[in-house]
């Protein structure tokens, strides 16, 4: 049986960094989520249960985590297109997707959000 390329879903991570241009966006940490979806070809993974074969959506997160929390951004755009690149930097991601939501950023919203893809050629 020839398999469709895996999905990954990383959902809702919750984290806190300074993004912004205000005065007390630079000064205090904000809360965003971030959802991610990546796809790769996960036959040999599947096929043989070995770790080694499989992309790991932990070390995806991992990453992702201390550079969102250890570093400023002005642009939600800027944040996102960098949360992307790690999501999409293995050779076997087909494509990536990426969400991050700033929650309470408008009066009247639960959130603003910004959403980036990235398309690849298997290598």
């Amino acid at each position: 049986m020839e398999l469709n390329p895996a999905i990954i879903r990383i959902k809702n991570l919750r984290l806190r960094t300074y993004i912004g241009i205000n005065d007390d966006e630079i000064k205090n940490k904000q809360d965003v989520v971030i959802n991610a979806k990546i796809q790769y070809l996960a036959h040999d993974a599947a096929d043989s249960d070995d770790m080694s074969k499989a992309l790991n959506y932990r070390t995806i997160t991992k990453r992702i985590i201390p550079f969102v929390e250890d570093n400023r951004f002005y642009l939600l755009e800027k944040l996102t297109a960098d949360v992307l690149a790690i999501a999409a930097e293995h050779p076997s991601v087909l494509y990536a997707e990426v969400e991050i939501d700033k929650p309470h950023a408008l009066r009247f919203a639960d959130s603003v959000s910004m959403e980036l893809s990235v398309s690849k050629t298997p290598e």
